[in-house]
């Protein structure tokens, strides 16, 4: 049966349109999601993420658990509140989550991971901390909401509680504070700026109604995947999964490899991939026919091979179809799409087309 947040009645009253997303109801989107896009892309929209799974770590032997668990090595945060993006690989070197963790002292980490990964991820760390005695707690009772885009900051700070506000006011890119039962961190998964905003669940509603009253509007789950490719973020289970890894993921720069003799889980696989050489690559696509490139359609490269588009959409802010794709190695600048029986033409660019204002393809 699927899970409501306590936000659910929120979404009702704002007319949200409900669909079922990893188990959780949550609204698509509130009437339009295009006007929801661009809403966040010119000024400020809010998300409920309350389905996303908030996760801490404690322990003496906490920073070595981590640096074995994960591809990304925490040994590089040093600052209280700093945050890093890193793929939790098994021992095949594929993507069991991709994650941000917070270190917040040198015994305590704060993660968060996806809703639809819970379980699994849950019970992988809980085994593999077992021989670090590292305490994994789970936080159930809080919920999250995202505030994103160009205005999400000021908009926010003014109706936080004033603790809060301060926590936050002065937070680098990728730095997060706690406030007592709050957490908010500068981060997101539109390719705007603005805040995610972790909180006790008898306070969020009355966060979402301050925000609204500041003018930040609801937007449901359908903007958030066209921002997110927009800004070339990678959707776990779309566009990386436990059958491929960060290195044919476009996601070999969340490896780090130095100190050589950190030894992490899944590191010999992807390590012996790497000097193989790999076959296959994550690229951006740009259609330049007409129409709208979707997930799973077959990519052709004259005289290369084939692939497939992992995520696919029309980008309200360029007004192109666009699309990643997994596709050989040795593909160029172009590539054709096979869609309804025909051929039609795309562009190969990096998997990053639009962020804070900015086109990011010719």
């Amino acid at each position: 049966m699927s899970q409501q947040t306590i936000l659910f009645e929120k979404h009702q009253q704002y007319g949200g349109k409900i669909v079922d997303f990893a188990g959780w109801q949550m609204p698509i989107n509130y009437g339009s999601q295009i006007d929801e896009h661009h809403q966040v892309r010119t000024d400020a929209g809010m998300f409920d993420v309350s389905h996303m799974t908030v996760v801490d770590l404690k322990g003496e032997q906490v920073k070595p658990f981590l640096q074995y668990l994960l591809a990304n090595d925490v040994a590089r945060l040093q600052e209280s509140g700093k945050a890093l993006y890193s793929c939790m690989l098994n021992e095949q070197g594929g993507v069991i989550d991709d994650l941000i963790v917070y270190y917040m002292n040198d015994q305590w980490f704060r993660m968060v991971v996806n809703a639809g990964t819970r379980d699994k991820d849950l019970a992988w760390i809980s085994k593999q901390a077992v021989p670090f005695a590292v305490d994994v707690t789970e936080q159930p009772e809080v919920a999250m909401i995202a505030v994103q885009g160009p205005n999400a900051r000021e908009k926010a700070l003014q109706v936080l509680p004033l603790d809060v506000s301060q926590a936050a006011a002065d937070l680098g890119r990728f730095y997060g504070a706690a406030s007592g039962d709050w957490f908010i961190a500068r981060t997101g998964y539109t390719g705007e700026d603005g805040f995610e905003i972790i909180m006790p669940e008898s306070e969020a509603t009355a966060l979402w109604d301050a925000l609204l009253g500041a003018g930040v509007k609801p937007t449901g789950l359908g903007a958030r995947d066209t921002l997110r490719l927009e800004a070339g973020m990678n959707l776990y289970g779309s566009d990386m999964d436990e059958s491929t890894s960060p290195l044919i993921s476009n996601l070999g720069w969340t490896i780090a490899w130095e100190p050589a003799e950190r030894n992490f889980i899944g590191r010999d696989v992807i390590a012996a991939e790497k000097a193989a050489g790999v076959e296959q690559k994550l690229v951006g696509l740009v259609l330049t026919d007409k129409g709208v490139l979707r997930g799973h359609q077959k990519v052709i490269v004259a005289g290369v091979g084939e692939g497939e588009i992992t995520s696919g959409t029309f980008s309200p802010s360029l007004k192109q179809s666009v699309a990643f794709a997994r596709v050989p190695v040795a593909t160029g600048d172009t590539c054709q799409v096979e869609m309804r029986g025909k051929l039609l033409n795309a562009r190969v660019v990096k998997p990053v087309f639009y962020r804070e204002g900015k086109s990011f393809i010719d």
